[in-house]
């Protein structure tokens, strides 16, 4: 979209008519297309009369009509004869997923929040027609008494987040190869062609201490160098990149793939070219058609510039890129049986070694690593391994994703360097908890992982210290939780997925998950017994110890920090008979209290099996015999004058 800027000057045209064939005419190309760019860059006001509007097109603004906003804009912006003053562009994911759909308007960098389709109109004829900012809809900053900002820089979400893997998303339009290319798109992979060796590359790599972004943390160099020490097999070693991100709750890898396709393509090829690659898949899970779709036109756009395919910069390096779409199966996140899926075998693990590095995709040696991962190489190529290696800890370079979600306030996808504690990514990032509860565990890791408790708030993200609490930091997803949430049945949800997802190839996990659920389930419903409790951890750990595959092995982590750190709830379902958070239907009673009840008879009108009983201007009452304890009752009193027992 943004080459109608040059194409008033017939110059993209021309720019992209001729393949680059080298590192230097790659770099002169990048400085040609840089004005693509120029104002959201530098933020520049030498236009001031021209702007440029960015509406993000990722799935939960989609959802919420952007597209529609974005339509909107350009036929405001036509009735309203300013075609020459102001651009209307698709963009992906700012990352502030609970204020969206997200507008921002350069070079003023105005940055609007819960725009919705009919505030087209104000935003053109105020804002682009009269210079006025449009109050109404600008982000109310609560770290500044609820002050209305203008900027981004200016909110609390993003001041301590750090951009690396995320530096594209709600920068450029994903489906416009010419904007990757201006942002040094392909740069890093011309320069490992031209100036570095396979080696050199690897060692870059392992200078960076890029550690794996899927959940297991392993070195990213290692993991190449054991690809590259293990020749091709009938002329074949493949590069493949895991997109199945199966953990509730998880947005990451879909939000990197439909922001920014071309930075996981760039970075295929380059792990592809370090480890004597020729073919490189995407094994992505079918619920993400967006993702796909981004994916397959970047594919083309890669293609047809000379990016992908034979000879990439004349440098007789040969590598391709095929989509693998998954049945969104959990397991298949662990790499031997993303390999199964891809073979068109049912998705099992298989016991290692030999890693994949040795035999992988159809018995040839076989790089896997997550988006992610990928996401972070091209960057570090350009800017050196030891640039990378700065940011985070000693042990935990660079920075890390997460999709923070739950019981917080600003929810959404938020970078943040490694070392980060998570009291600043829950309350300065993330505003703290909604209606200011209570903060009470945070969980890590997904069904992997585990849950921190408010005590351990200070605890840094990096991957031994998150480790040390049982919780592991897995592939970014942030569950926060605050006194409304049972930490029993929360270890039942989980429990409840990964015996569900288990492939069933092992008995530990098959019938060890399904034994513990059981337990949980009674323990829930209020018919707990005495010796459960240790019946739960014994088994949590046989399974640990027993079960073939990472993500058996980890399945019980829930389990096994909710009784490490709330073992109280535990013994208050099964010897009180009581939910400390009031969340286990069974273990509650709704009750209306007498001095608040006005007798309006708005909750007996509501409750669907009569159960509520009393006069007008009288105090009711609910027969607990009856009461299904569906909580419409609650809901509808406007007195408070219900509450849960």
């Amino acid at each position: 979209m943004l080459l109608c800027f040059y194409a008033q000057n017939n110059s993209v045209g021309h720019f992209l008519k001729d393949r680059e064939k080298s590192f230097n005419k790659l770099k002169d190309f990048v400085d040609k297309l840089k004005p693509i760019l120029y104002m959201r860059e530098n933020h520049t006001k030498e236009n001031p009369e021209k702007r440029e509007i960015l509406v993000c097109g990722g799935t939960g603004c989609t959802s919420s009509d952007s597209i529609q906003i974005i339509e909107n804009l350009r036929t405001e912006i036509k009735k309203a004869d300013l075609e020459g003053r102001a651009e209307v562009h698709l963009t992906w994911c700012f990352g502030f997923c609970a204020k969206g759909p997200i507008v921002k308007v350069y070079p003023d960098n105005v940055f609007y929040v819960h725009v919705k389709p009919d505030d087209a109109e104000e935003i053109v004829n105020s804002h682009i027609a009269r210079n006025e900012v449009v109050e109404r809809l600008l982000f109310e900053e609560p770290a500044l008494d609820y002050k209305k900002v203008q900027k981004h820089e200016d909110m609390q979400f993003y001041k301590k987040q750090l951009r690396v893997a995320l530096r594209n998303c709600g920068h450029i339009n994903p489906e416009d190869i010419s904007e990757y290319i201006a942002n040094d798109g392909y740069l890093a992979l011309a320069k490992c062609l031209e100036e570095m060796t396979p080696q050199g590359v690897i060692d870059e790599m392992k200078k960076s201490g890029l550690r794996g972004r899927g959940g297991a943390g392993f070195p990213t160099g290692l993991k190449w160098a054991a690809a590259a020490e293990n020749p091709r097999l009938n002329g074949h070693k493949y590069i493949v990149c895991n997109a199945d991100e199966g953990d509730p709750g998880a947005f990451m890898d879909r939000s990197l793939l439909e922001g920014d396709p071309h930075s996981v393509l760039e970075a295929m090829a380059i792990a592809g070219y370090a480890t004597d690659s020729d073919m490189g898949y995407i094994y992505i899970r079918a619920e993400y058609p967006l993702a796909i779709k981004r994916l397959e036109i970047a594919i083309a756009q890669a293609k047809e510039r000379g990016y992908l395919g034979k000879n990439i910069f004349s440098s007789g390096f040969d590598f391709d890129i095929r989509i693998k779409e998954g049945a969104g199966a959990f397991v298949c996140g662990e790499e031997t049986a993303l390999i199964a899926s891809l073979e068109g075998e049912r998705g099992m693990p298989r016991l290692k070694p030999p890693f994949p590095a040795q035999k992988g995709y159809w018995q040839k040696p076989t790089n896997i690593n997550n988006v992610e991962t990928y996401a972070n190489v091209a960057w570090i190529m350009l800017n050196g391994g030891d640039t990378f290696g700065s940011m985070g800890t000693k042990t935990s370079n660079g920075t890390k994703v997460f999709a923070l979600a739950g019981k917080i306030k600003k929810g959404g996808l938020v970078e943040v360097p490694m070392g980060i504690s998570l009291r600043e990514v829950i309350y300065d990032i993330g505003g703290g908890i909604k209606e200011d509860k209570e903060f009470k565990a945070v969980q890590m890791g997904g069904p992997s992982g585990g849950c921190i408790p408010a005590s351990l708030i200070d605890t840094p993200v990096d991957y031994e210290n998150i480790n040390k609490t049982g919780a592991i930091v897995g592939s970014g997803g942030m569950i926060v939780m605050d006194e409304t949430t049972c930490m029993v049945d929360m270890a039942r949800y989980f429990l409840d997925f990964t015996r569900k997802e288990s492939c069933g190839k092992c008995n530990y996990c098959r019938i060890g998950t399904k034994r513990m659920l059981e337990i949980l389930e009674r323990i829930t419903n209020g018919e707990g017994k005495d010796g459960d409790i240790e019946l739960l951890e014994e088994l949590a750990y046989k399974v640990k110890d027993g079960a073939m595959c990472g993500l058996g092995q980890t399945a019980p982590n829930p389990v096994i920090t909710t009784l490490k750190y709330f073992r109280h709830e535990y013994e208050d379902h099964i010897y009180n008979k009581r939910c400390t958070a009031k969340a286990c239907k069974s273990l509650i009673s709704y009750d209306i209290v007498e001095d608040k009840c006005k007798g309006c008879g708005a909750c007996k009108k509501k409750c669907p099996v009569s159960a509520i009983s009393g006069n007008k201007k009288e105090a009711h009452v609910i027969d607990k015999n009856i009461c299904i304890k569906c909580g419409k009752c609650m809901e509808t009193c406007k007195f408070n004058a219900i509450e849960i027992n």
